[in-house]
């Protein structure tokens, strides 16, 4: 950790003034020969703590954690833990005064978590038990303490900032970064858990100026957020975000300055400062999915999808056949206007997998006049349904189930899931050969969707974050093939239709061996 709060000593150091613990009444617990900490209302458990991991992602309404407790003065029973107490610390990288840039969860400044579960109890020796303890945000526990029933009316952005701040649902106190809604619609929330009406709402809600359908609610150590993954990649007037944090990946390079020395030189041989250096090196990576699982969105609806709407209201059905590379271009992508897959012919049919609509059927019901509105299902034009289904079915599965690459690096506080990063790594043959060229369709610009914080205060170790990444879009565009299939053609006559119990007692067809 560092000695002065604005000293990097090295890549991974990190402030944290205390873990303290308090118990349900606000107190550090008793103990022979008195309190632990009365003053202060609770008791600094750092040294006690062997690991801590703070979890947060797109795809996740709270954020979660644990602690690993080396306990040597019986703090479950001193204390006592019950699972109705908080947690309160402060973790930085030295230098960070910014709130945007501070993990903080303390008392006076900040949100304080809640433990909720302790596991994995052991003795490890006499007078020394090991266990984890669990902890989540306070709005976790309330979306399990209370229901929200309720009709809401106006944009959605709105009717999540009233579920997220109302006293009867999550009543949270923390900020809310939104994105706004085109579309007006009338909703019933049908006695549900807030987390999940804000579910039902993100599913339904229309980026303002944009095309993207569907939204993610999730929590950071900074904050609530309400937007579209189109939001993500560029800003408002559709110019792509920076990059938060540039990453290289140099194999073979040892990146400890306590081993290496203060000073670190690039492939030019140009003396750089260790440190900066240490931030930017990743020092393990691994890709999730080395590409695109083509059976699996295929078969989800990534790239074709049928679906047939039935209006309740005229008693009418239509059928709409989404196309991904058709609509390709409707919406921004991570890394520009280039398809995770080609459109090329992929059967003998000379179709390309965008071109096979009943790879995913859905029927799905729809109506006007719901609430005295001439508007379908999205709050739009009720004919509209169709295409805007298949177009979030779509958006979402591409960038869930599109490129996944999880980074190893030194921990920034600062760094938060929907942060674009940039990731630089040299294409995979030796660097004569590719002329050091960044790796053609895997290099670029990738999304942060979940980060994994870990300390550990009691061996005062580095701090380390743990990045999973995503994008749905290529570095660069795949060339384009031929307008047919490449593939030899096939046979021209089909196999014969043979009735198995003959060839078996004949004795002669099919094997070549018997007589």
């Amino acid at each position: 950790m560092a000695t002065h709060p604005d000293t990097i000593q090295f890549a991974g150091d990190y402030r944290l003034n205390g873990i303290i613990l308090h118990n349900h009444n606000n107190e550090g617990g008793t103990r022979r020969g008195g309190m632990f900490d009365k003053d202060n209302g609770g008791i600094n458990i750092q040294d006690l703590v062997v690991e801590m991991n703070i979890y947060e992602g797109i795809n996740k309404s709270s954020i979660t954690g644990e602690l690993v407790i080396s306990d040597s003065i019986n703090l479950i029973g001193n204390l006592p833990i019950q699972g109705t107490e908080r947690l309160s610390f402060k973790l930085s990288t030295p230098g960070a005064h910014k709130e945007a840039h501070i993990i903080d969860c303390s008392v006076r400044t900040g949100h304080p978590m809640h433990i909720y579960k302790l596991t994995d109890r052991i003795q490890i020796k006499e007078g020394i038990q090991s266990y984890r303890l669990h902890f989540c945000s306070r709005e976790f526990l309330r979306n399990i303490r209370t229901k929200v029933s309720e009709s809401f009316e106006g944009t959605i952005d709105q009717m999540v900032y009233k579920i997220l701040g109302d006293e009867n649902y999550l009543d949270s106190r923390k900020s809310l970064y939104y994105q706004k809604t085109r579309n007006k619609d009338k909703f019933v929330i049908p006695n549900v858990p807030p987390f999940k009406a804000i579910e039902m709402l993100c599913k339904k809600s229309l980026g303002d100026e944009s095309e993207g359908v569907g939204y993610h609610f999730y929590q950071t150590t900074k904050g609530f957020h309400f937007r579209s993954f189109e939001s993500m990649c560029v800003n408002s007037n559709g110019v792509p975000r920076e990059a938060k944090q540039e990453f290289n990946y140099h194999q073979g390079i040892n990146t400890d300055d306590k081993i290496t020395g203060l000073t670190a030189r690039n492939e030019k041989g140009d003396e750089i400062n260790r440190v900066v250096h240490d931030y930017t090196s990743v020092e393990q990576y691994k890709f999730v999915n080395n590409f695109h699982d083509v059976a699996m969105n295929q078969a989800v609806g990534t790239y074709g999808h049928r679906v047939i709407t039935h209006n309740i209201y005229d008693k009418s059905y239509k059928i709409d056949d989404y196309h991904y590379h058709n609509r390709f271009n409707e919406v921004k992508h991570i890394d520009g206007p280039n398809p995770a897959i080609v459109d090329t012919p992929v059967d003998y049919d000379d179709k390309g997998v965008s071109d096979y609509p009943e790879s995913r059927v859905t029927v799905m019901p729809t109506t006007q006049f719901a609430h005295d509105e001439e508007t379908g299902t999205f709050g739009i034009d009720v004919e509209l349904d169709g295409i805007t289904e298949g177009a979030r079915i779509s958006q979402r599965a591409a960038s869930d189930a599109g490129t996944k690459l999880e980074l190893l690096v030194k921990g920034m506080s600062y760094l938060q899931p929907g942060d674009v990063i940039k990731f630089n790594i040299v294409s995979v043959e030796n660097k004569v050969d590719s002329e050091g060229r960044l790796d053609p369709q895997f290099a670029g610009r990738y999304i942060i969707s979940k980060i994994r914080h870990r300390v550990a205060p009691a061996s005062s170790g580095e701090y380390i974050q743990k990045l999973e990444c995503v994008k749905d879009s290529v570095y660069n565009a795949y060339s384009k093939g031929d307008e047919s299939y490449p593939a030899d053609k096939l046979i021209t006559e089909k196999g014969e239709s043979l009735d198995i119990h003959k060839v078996l007692d004949d004795g002669t067809r099919g094997m070549g061996i018997w007589v």
